[in-house]
């Protein structure tokens, strides 16, 4: 017997669906018959047939109103919003490399994207007294990297602690709010990455793989996570089978953060 998350016809909005975490999200609820919008910077290499894209940068508010407004008109209104949009481009070498551009860079796609499409969709999931919002976090606001993503790490913080207290203010009005905070995961970009560690140091793919995991503390699982599994979990959270739970943090990192 299937196990149904009885998210057919639930209106969606996935940032940063095109790849990585959101890619695989946007399939995964297309597949269970969800109506879904993705928002990017660009459109994906192979879109998915059922999906309305949207390009945006919601690093900035005009994307940001550019992407609600065009998903809102597509979909007649908004059930679930998933902000899995960020990243970093910063420079490796500390702090120091840092400057004001950089943090403001890292807190506008890292923060502040999610804080204003929650400021669009709130009103209305508010007036129809029900809504999901999720955000993907990361086990850097716990374990940060000092190299290059100090920045990142702080503004996933900062996000994780605006959720908690944005699950307080609106779950009483009908609207959840939960978080994933993934550890490594083996994205198209985790890739790439990787294949730049190799050259540099001299390795092949897993031996960059073997030193990352090694940065991090090592994974007890033994691997990175795949965005299929992550998607898993954030399916099941953003569902009616999970709407006793609000305000809650879900870490999926194969063990690597060695604290509860």
């Amino acid at each position: 017997m299937n196990f149904d998350l009885q998210l057919a016809g639930k209106r969606v909005v996935v940032t940063g669906g095109t790849r990585g975490i959101g890619a695989a999200v946007v399939e995964l609820l297309s597949r269970l018959d969800a109506r879904v919008v993705a928002t990017a910077r660009s459109q994906p290499k192979q879109p998915i047939e059922n999906v309305h894209y949207v390009a945006a940068d919601l690093a900035t508010p005009d994307g940001v109103r550019a992407a609600v407004d065009a998903a809102a008109h597509h979909l007649g209104g908004i059930d679930i919003l998933i902000n899995v949009a960020g990243g970093s481009s910063a420079p490796a070498g500390g702090f120091a490399r840092l400057d004001d551009d950089e943090w403001a860079k890292a807190l506008d796609l890292n923060l502040m994207s999610a804080v204003r499409m929650d400021r669009a969709v709130l009103p209305a999931m508010i007036a129809q007294g029900s809504g999901v919002i999720l955000h993907v976090t990361s086990i850097q606001r716990v374990l940060p990297l000092h190299d290059a993503t100090i920045a990142y790490a702080a503004a996933k913080a900062a996000l994780s602690t605006y959720s908690k207290a944005l699950s307080k203010e609106v779950t009483p009005k009908g609207v959840r709010v939960v978080r994933v905070s993934p550890g490594w995961v083996e994205t198209e970009a985790s890739v790439d990455f990787l294949g730049g560690i190799a050259a540099n140091a001299g390795t092949d793919y897993e031996g960059a793989r073997k030193m990352v995991m090694q940065a991090l503390g090592g994974i007890p699982l033994g691997r990175p996570a795949k965005p299929n599994e992550v998607a898993d979990l954030i399916a099941f959270l953003v569902s009616p089978r999970a709407e006793s739970i609000s305000g809650a943090e879900y870490t999926i990192d194969g063990g690597t953060v060695p604290t509860a």
